[in-house]
């Protein structure tokens, strides 16, 4: 039985009937499915984040014995959540990959609808991670553009996605999913005392993944116009979707490189140059 098929057996009828609106993506009955919310989710979040900065400058910072346990369990659920959502996607893609080729893989639209769900609790996720940024504020740590901004484009880039329908998302998310296991399993082990030598990976990581995300990427959008290119350009055959949520997705994923690749000099490069001159 695949993971997939199991967990469906055990969850309960009437947690099914439940969440019966996230099934399937459908504009005002699927929660945070419409442009207002996910800009008003957006906003909200500044609103918390820059507010909650302005009133812990009048208190001392929350003591690490009460944060330690939340802070440990939200990283083992999103580790966790990460690997079992990781795996869900690559048992369903990959055997349409190895039966459809690669092409179809990602610019088929029938892998879209096949996966649709995952897409969803994927796309909430990204809310729950949001809650990052929470545990920073309390703890009054310095908060970086690139953390903020991170997180709220990623919500948004995942709801684009869907609303386009993208077969290319799933490659991405599976990326996403596999360095997200890593990154937040340092985190939990980190937050109770456990050494953990990687962190400099994870960062490489990220990076990495937002390389192979634009070769992905631009290979999708490329086969987008191959239709109207047909003859002109070599191709295969064009791609399901609509190329502005391609292109759109290409912004912020080169941004996204440009501002971890800063900040890995920042972080490790600067560091390295200190220990040298010390």
């Amino acid at each position: 039985m695949l993971l997939y098929e199991a967990i469906q057996s055990v969850v309960p009828t009437s947690v099914v009937q439940w969440t019966q609106p996230i099934h399937n993506w459908v504009p005002g009955v699927t929660p945070m499915s419409t442009p207002k919310e996910v800009f008003v989710g957006a906003v909200m979040y500044l609103v918390i984040v820059l507010g909650g900065q302005q009133i812990m400058r009048m208190f001392p910072a929350v003591p690490a014995k009460y944060i330690k346990l939340p802070f440990f369990l939200h990283n083992v659920f999103l580790t966790l959540g990460s690997l079992l959502l990781l795996l869900c996607y690559l048992e369903r893609a990959v055997p349409f990959w190895k039966s459809q080729g690669f092409h179809d893989a990602v610019c088929d639209g029938k892998i879209y609808y096949e996966l649709e769900l995952l897409h969803i609790i994927n796309y909430y996720f990204k809310y729950w991670e949001f809650v990052d940024t929470f545990f920073l504020v309390i703890k009054k740590k310095k908060l970086m553009f690139l953390h903020v901004y991170h997180h709220m484009a990623t919500a948004v880039l995942c709801y684009t996605q869907i609303v386009a329908q993208t077969p290319v998302a799933w490659f991405v998310i599976s990326i996403n999913l596999a360095v997200h296991v890593v990154m937040y399993a340092y985190y939990g082990l980190s937050s109770i005392g456990i050494s953990c030598p990687w962190k400099k990976w994870i960062t490489t990581g990220q990076i990495t993944q937002f390389v192979i995300d634009l070769c992905i990427c631009n290979y999708t959008l490329y086969h987008y116009f191959g239709l109207k290119l047909r003859g002109v350009l070599p191709g295969v055959k064009p791609c399901w979707g609509q190329p502005i949520a391609a292109l759109g997705a290409v912004m912020v994923l080169l941004s996204y490189l440009v501002l971890f690749i800063l900040f890995y000099h920042a972080t490790y490069n600067a560091k390295r140059k200190v220990k040298k001159t010390a």
